[in-house]
C-alpha cells in the first residue's frame, strides 16, 4: 500500500497552523503563521508545510480543515469542528488524556474525553478574557512581547490583583497600576492569575479528571499553566506540539476517513 498523506489545517482567528502526516502515525511537516483566517496566513502555512516535505497539495490523499476559517478553505475534502479535532489530536499526543484545556486566540474551551472521544465540553467564546487575545492586549499596554510574558511574570515577588473579567476594564486596571509605578513583573503575574482564574471556572464545570493536558498557543506560557495548575490543584501536561493540536487532529481525522474509504 502506498504511503497515505493527509493534511490538517487549523485556520484560527489569530494564527494558521498546518500539519502533514504519513499514514496517520508520523508528522512529516508542521507550520504555524501568526495571522489567521481572512489573511494570507492559511495559504502560507499550507505552502510552507508542503515545501518542507517536498510535496504539492495534489499529493495529499485527504485534506481536512478546522478552526474559525475552515469554511473558507475550498481545497479541503472535509471540514470538522475544532472540538472533534482537539479531542483526536489530544488522544494522539497523550493517549491517557481525560481533560483537555485549550486556550486559543479568541476562545477557551475544556473538553472531557473518554477513550479519545469527546463526551462533554464547555466553551467561552463570548468574551476575550481568558484567551490569547487578552494576553496580547495586556502585553501591548505593558510594552512587552507576548512571548516574553512568562519570563517576566516568573520574576514577580508580589503579584498585583487584576479583578476585572472584562478585557476593556482589565486594561484600565493595568494602566492604573502602571500610573502608580507598580512593577511590570508583578502586573504580569497578576494577569496570569486572572487568566487562570477565568479558565479554572470552565474546568470546574466539567471536572478536572487526570490526565489533564493543555493545548493552544497559550500553553506555551508557563506562567499561565502554573497558575492554572494551582487553581485546579491538578498537574497539567503540555506537549511541544500543543499549538498544533487542532491541525494534528484534523490530519488524523483525514486519515481515519481514508481508511473508511479503502
Amino acid at each position: 500500500m502506498p504511503v497515505l498523506l493527509t493534511l490538517g489545517a487549523d485556520l484560527g482567528s489569530t494564527a494558521s497552523k498546518c500539519v502533514i502526516m504519513q499514514d496517520g502515525r508520523k508528522i512529516a511537516a508542521q507550520t504555524t503563521i501568526p495571522v489567521g483566517a481572512g489573511t494570507s496566513g492559511p495559504s502560507r502555512a499550507i505552502a510552507e508545510s508542503l515545501a518542507a516535505c517536498g510535496k504539492n497539495l495534489a499529493d495529499m490523499h485527504m485534506v481536512c480543515a478546522t478552526g474559525y476559517g475552515r469554511h473558507s478553505m475550498t481545497d479541503a475534502h472535509m471540514e470538522v469542528s475544532e472540538l472533534s479535532c482537539h479531542a483526536r489530536g489530544a488522544f494522539f499526543l497523550f493517549p491517557k488524556a481525560r481533560t483537555v484545556i485549550d486556550i486559543g486566540g479568541q476562545d477557551a474551551k475544556v473538553l472531557r474525553l473518554s477513550g479519545g472521544r469527546l463526551n462533554n465540553f464547555v466553551m467561552n467564546d463570548k468574551c476575550a478574557a481568558g484567551t490569547g487575545r487578552f494576553l496580547e492586549v495586556m502585553a501591548k499596554v505593558l510594552e512587552v512581547e507576548t512571548a516574553d510574558l512568562a519570563e517576566w511574570g516568573a520574576q514577580s515577588t508580589a503579584p498585583v490583583s487584576i479583578s476585572s473579567t472584562c478585557t476593556v476594564f482589565a486594561e484600565s486596571e493595568v494602566i492604573s497600576h502602571l500610573a502608580v509605578a507598580a512593577d511590570r513583573r508583578d502586573i504580569i503575574a497578576g494577569i496570569h492569575k486572572s487568566v487562570a482564574h477565568r479558565v479554572a471556572g470552565l474546568v470546574r464545570r466539567v471536572g478536572a479528571e487526570p490526565l489533564v493536558i493543555m493545548t493552544g498557543g497559550v500553553a506555551r506560557n508557563a506562567g499561565v499553566r502554573l497558575e492554572l495548575e494551582a487553581a485546579i490543584a491538578t498537574p497539567i501536561s503540555v506537549s511541544p506540539l500543543a499549538q498544533f493540536n487542532g491541525a494534528l487532529g484534523a490530519a488524523l481525522l483525514a486519515h481515519d476517513r481514508l481508511l473508511q474509504q479503502l
